[in-house]
């Protein structure tokens, strides 16, 4: 596996961002699977991705804390939505929302995740990017816990809502501003991910 970039380059990279990305783990967070957006995107092969941690494409502008809560509440078993910068082979990057459903065997074991992610305008990332930056800053200023205590308040005190219902409510106010019929926004949340069948 080759190394990881270590020039960041801040550069959107260019994918067609009408496609969903899909990507599978196991309970470890390694990838066991990924569509052709998603390698398109990342600009990893198939091959180059499988066996390696989900978090090679971590971006360095991403706070932990944000992916501690993910993981949290992946493993109590409820499905999750964030709003993520991702890191690409070359130091580009791209934004999308995610959305994670927990994958079980025939006895209900957890075997692992699927993450679905759908490019997102620029309004929501100009409304979150300033978050992640002041988690980011504590985060290199006072530690992660630090972070991970501030994000919390910030939840209750300001939004009064959990991080996945307040990234809701972000792709829903979007929705509202969409005012061209037909759009995927207007269309809901799950409409966004599944198109017009049903999750498995």
């Amino acid at each position: 596996m080759k190394t990881p970039p270590t020039k960041i380059i801040n550069e959107e990279v260019k994918w067609d961002k009408t496609q969903t990305i899909v990507s599978k783990t196991d309970i470890h967070g390694t990838i066991i699977y990924a569509n052709s957006a998603f390698t398109e995107a990342c600009e990893y092969s198939a091959i180059e991705l499988i066996g390696e941690p989900h978090n090679i494409i971590r971006h360095p502008d991403m706070p932990k804390a944000a992916f501690k809560a993910l993981w949290d509440a992946l493993k109590k078993g409820e499905n999750y939505h964030a709003i993520v910068k991702n890191l690409t082979r070359t130091g580009r990057y791209y934004w999308v929302i995610t959305d994670f459903t927990i994958d079980k065997d025939e006895n209900g074991k957890v075997t692992g995740y699927t993450g679905r992610r759908k490019s997102i305008p620029k309004s929501i990332i100009e409304k979150i990017e300033p978050l992640y930056k002041t988690l980011l800053d504590i985060e290199n200023l006072k530690g992660e816990k630090a972070s991970e205590l501030y994000f919390e308040g910030y939840l209750n005190e300001e939004i009064g809502k959990s991080y996945d219902e307040f990234v809701l409510d972000l792709f829903v106010e979007e929705s509202l501003n969409q005012k061209k019929e037909g759009s995927a926004f207007k269309k809901g949340l799950n409409w966004f991910f599944f198109g017009d069948t049903d999750p498995q």
